[in-house]
């Protein structure tokens, strides 16, 4: 039986790249994006789009709901969706944390909370992928992007809730920590820089689908660092 991957945020760089991943291996892909970009993604045997406000607790379930209907199961999900903005803490109002905090934390948490109720109950329980930062963990860092690595924090608490709200039920929770993805939109904003030294979608949809693994299940990180050599 093939397992399903829930994919937010699908349509995007990142995502895009976790989508290429998870199909060379052969799993169904729910591929979750907004009214607007959903129906640019392309629909197959093993992919089906669903339109999603992230920040709709109400929404998010019906979505999910669709999804177990649909496929019957989710054995793992990958969570891209998020926002950055600089600021550090003179320019930063709560205004601008509340942004941050709704399209970093609240898009999280209103999907891992629909995806942990339903995966402890299911046979083998599941993962639940996040997307951490280094400004997060680093005060040094996080000083000029206060509300972004501030929110960006509250995901790795959330992770840790997870991982130990879910250890009877098989149901596990990991950060990846990207350094700078080699996106379109990075090369734009910093042309001078060396981009062999980021990290592509790819490389980081390699170490995400790793965790699906027999290795990576025995491993079963809830930190994972992809720096390259930036």
């Amino acid at each position: 039986m093939k397992r399903t991957v829930l994919i937010t945020g699908a349509s995007g760089n990142l995502g895009a790249g976790v989508m290429q991943k998870f199909l060379e291996e052969d799993f169904q892909i729910a591929a979750l994006d907004s009214p607007r970009s959903a129906p640019g993604i392309k629909e197959s045997a093993q992919v089906r789009s669903f339109p999603a406000d992230l920040m709709d607790e109400r929404g998010v379930g019906e979505v999910v709901e669709a999804v177990y209907s649909i496929f019957g199961s989710i054995e793992m999900a990958v969570l891209t969706v998020g926002g950055f903005a600089m600021g550090d803490i003179e320019k930063t109002g709560l205004d601008d944390f509340d942004k941050m905090y709704r399209l970093n934390f609240v898009t999280a948490y209103n999907v891992a909370r629909q995806l942990y109720l339903r995966m402890r109950d299911q046979d083998g329980g599941g993962l639940i992928v996040f997307i951490g930062s280094r400004p997060a963990l680093h005060p040094d860092q996080a000083k000029n992007m206060i509300a972004y690595s501030l929110t960006k924090s509250l995901v790795f608490r959330l992770s840790e809730v997870i991982n130990e709200e879910g250890k009877e039920v098989n149901v596990g929770a990991s950060v990846v920590i990207p350094s700078v993805i080699d996106t379109p939109q990075n090369r734009t904003a910093m042309p001078d820089a060396d981009f062999s030294k980021w990290v592509s979608p790819l490389q980081i949809a390699e170490k995400i689908h790793h965790l699906t693994t027999t290795s990576g299940r025995k491993q079963r990180e809830s930190i994972i660092e992809i720096y390259g050599d930036s």
